[in-house]
């Protein structure tokens, strides 16, 4: 069975506009296109946006929109830089299934006024002497999602009223099979010096999210496997 085209019309705005040299377009797409696939679509007939395609928004029919969102029949489809005015904070939070890239989630926190940023990065250990295997091939992680990610941005929240001169923070969790050696979450605070609690706020987010952030973790290794319970109940007084 083919594919029904759909048909949008697709807004660029500030220096977008300029990138593309267009205000708005029509095109057809295929039934069952996300912001992802017109994404892509848009890096094929203007190059030029790739560098900054990491870093802009979408709206769909005016609503904010990640990249996993269905494009309706007649949609609107805006991209857009963030909105100017307002706060320098930047906050990335988020689970994912794909590799963790580092450096890239630095550069999203960074601004022209960061002089430091503080990364804790939790790798899979392929050796653990305490564990009841001590030898572990891979760690299978899962995560409620929706909760995890309102709890992380709570954890955020909780670094800037403790640390008014943090600027940036990421905290990002990867869930699915990750081999020993493998990057599966960065906490990263960014500042504008290393004496403004980017140490502190890293170490702080990096602890709070083990307590309260709904994520689960399956050891796997050459005797067996084994999910992982932690200790810690936020239902009892001074619980997350």
């Amino acid at each position: 069975m083919s594919e029904t085209p759909r048909k949008i019309r697709v807004l660029f705005f500030a220096h977008l506009r300029e990138l593309t040299g267009t205000r708005q377009l029509e095109l057809e797409i295929q039934d069952g296109w996300t912001v992802a696939d017109l994404k892509r679509e848009m890096i094929n007939r203007f190059p030029q946006l790739e560098k900054a395609m990491d870093h802009l928004i979408a709206a769909v029919n005016q609503n904010f929109a990640p990249d996993e969102t269905a494009i309706p029949d007649e949609a609107e489809v805006a991209f857009f830089p963030p909105v100017s005015g307002g706060s320098e904070e930047k906050t990335i939070i988020g689970i994912t299934e794909d590799e963790l890239e580092i450096e890239k989630i630095q550069r999203e926190i960074t601004s022209e006024s960061t002089g430091g940023i503080c990364t804790f990065t939790g790798v899979v250990r392929g050796f653990s002497p305490e564990a009841r295997f001590s030898r572990t091939e891979e760690l299978e992680y899962e995560a409620y999602k929706p909760m995890a990610e309102k709890k992380m941005k709570e954890i955020a929240d909780e670094i800037r009223a403790r640390w008014e001169k943090v600027e940036g923070i990421a905290i990002v969790q990867r869930i699915g099979v990750a081999r020993a050696g493998t990057s599966v979450v960065i906490v990263s605070c960014s500042g504008g010096h290393r004496d403004e609690g980017i140490f502190e706020a890293a170490r702080y987010g990096i602890d709070r999210l083990k307590e309260v952030v709904p994520v689960w973790k399956k050891e796997i290794g050459p005797n067996g496997e084994e999910w992982i319970e932690g200790t810690y109940d936020p239902m009892q007084p001074g619980g997350g």
